[in-house]
């Protein structure tokens, strides 16, 4: 399995050199409509309460997008990703989409001299 330390948000990784590219990859989560969540949401934002499902739900789905991610990484032979995103998205339903993005390389230790 790609290891999260060679998930990373920089374009170059300290210490390794890029020996391979293989294009972007990508993974994505999507959590349907609830609409008895959404409506609790609602109530408790009017009230003050802090949405505390909010930010599990987000939590969830940015790790199945990461967990998708790294699968497509692997397949192609990467072991690192470069410069890694995420794109989150609110549909019109209700609905939330999380997208997490970044480029599959292979990289090795560099030779130090």
């Amino acid at each position: 399995m790609l290891a999260r330390e060679n998930l990373v948000t920089f374009a170059e990784f300290p210490g390794r050199r890029v020996a391979r590219r293989f294009g972007y990859v990508s993974g994505k989560a999507e959590q349907p409509q609830n609409r008895l969540r959404s409506t609790f949401r609602s109530i408790g934002m009017l009230v003050g309460l802090a949405p505390v499902e909010l930010v599990s739900d987000a939590e969830r789905l940015r790790a199945e997008a990461l967990e998708h991610l790294r699968e497509r990484a692997e397949r192609v032979g990467a072991n690192a990703v470069l410069g890694l995103q995420f794109h989150v998205s609110e549909r019109p339903d209700g609905s939330c989409v999380v997208i997490a993005f970044g480029e599959a390389v292979r990289v090795v230790r560099e030779e130090r001299t």
